[in-house]
């Protein structure tokens, strides 16, 4: 008896649990076994969520097997935007396969994203705002800076999207072109003259290989001219020559004064040698008296000779004044 009231009861839960359930996905053409609904149950499933889902797809044409949803998201994967994006793609004529859609979620792309940007396609900025730069700054042979504003025309390429670059990779590459073609241009008229011209160069170099996305159009759509580098570079370059040639100039000075103050210094030390050695004469003189080497008459002539020096140089000193005459 307890067995049999076991049995109903757990019966009853089921009913009560699933019942609605089940018979919502039946009436949808989308049936889900209650053995599946308690296995998925079992296993932390969101056994309600799956079950829409398969109903969404069914009613859109697209019959996924339960097992196959199950999986998807035992794995991680967000089984809404899957499901959404094969809707979408089925609407639009896109080759899209459960399977790949599913690659895609698990790569970390957002797969609904992809399949409406593949419907729609999206303008980006080149470079990017966000970034902090606002111009791509070009400059021709002439040494004109041009300063270039860039908007690009992608659609997603649903076959590339599993490992291909995603949409900064395109940005880096077109502004690298950009700025590769400018520098080619001889002087900034050109830019000016034909923007056209630079994005079908651009255009012909096939960027988008190896990425997510197909460049569908390359548009100029603001040149603004900038400084004139070359011009700057030389005034910053006559500065900095300038500025060696004063510091050299300053060296320079710097040593004449310290060689001078040493020619100062070696004048004093001359001319004390000089009185120490004049200090030296009168001990001379009266040693050449003592020994009978010097007469009177001698040392009379000799004082004679100094005051003719004396004179002789005091003369030379104040031009225009002659000297006495000196009698014999």
């Amino acid at each position: 008896m307890s067995c049999s009231f076991f049995f109903i009861s757990f019966c009853a839960f089921i009913l009560y649990k699933f019942g609605g359930l089940y018979i919502k996905a039946v009436l949808s053409d989308a049936h889900v076994s209650l053995a599946q609904m308690i296995s998925m149950t079992l296993r932390n499933v969101n056994v309600r969520a799956l079950v829409d889902h398969r109903i969404m797809a069914k009613k859109a044409g697209i019959d996924i097997a339960t097992p196959s949803l199950e999986a998807h998201s035992l794995a991680g994967g967000n089984v809404n935007q899957v499901i959404r994006a094969l809707i979408a793609a089925r609407k639009a004529n896109i080759p899209l396969g459960f399977d790949h859609a599913c690659a895609i979620d698990l790569a970390g792309r957002d797969v609904f994203d992809a399949v409406k940007t593949c419907i729609n396609p999206k303008v980006i900025d080149c470079p990017d705002p966000s970034k902090g730069c606002s111009t791509l700054d070009g400059i021709t042979k002439d040494g004109i800076q041009v300063k270039l504003k860039v908007r690009i025309t992608i659609r997603t390429d649903i076959e590339r999207i599993v490992g291909g670059a995603a949409e900064e990779t395109i940005i880096a590459r077109v502004g690298e072109g950009i700025l590769a073609t400018v520098s080619t241009f001889e002087t900034y008229k050109k830019a000016l003259e034909n923007p056209d011209v630079l994005s079908r160069l651009v255009m012909e170099r096939k960027y988008d290989s190896d990425t997510t996305f197909q460049i569908l159009s390359i548009n100029i759509v603001d040149i603004t001219i900038g400084d004139h580098i070359s011009a700057k570079l030389q005034v910053d370059q006559a500065e900095t020559d300038k500025h060696i040639v004063q510091a050299d100039a300053v060296k320079r000075r710097s040593m004449a004064l310290a060689r001078e103050q040493e020619m100062k210094v070696l004048t004093e030390e001359n001319i004390a040698k000089i009185l120490s050695a004049e200090a030296e004469v009168p001990k001379a003189i009266a040693q050449a008296f003592r020994e009978g080497n010097l007469g009177v008459m001698d040392y009379y002539h000799l004082k004679n000779l100094q005051a003719d020096t004396e004179m002789r140089a005091s003369s030379v000193a104040r031009p225009g004044i002659s000297p006495p005459a000196i009698k014999p």
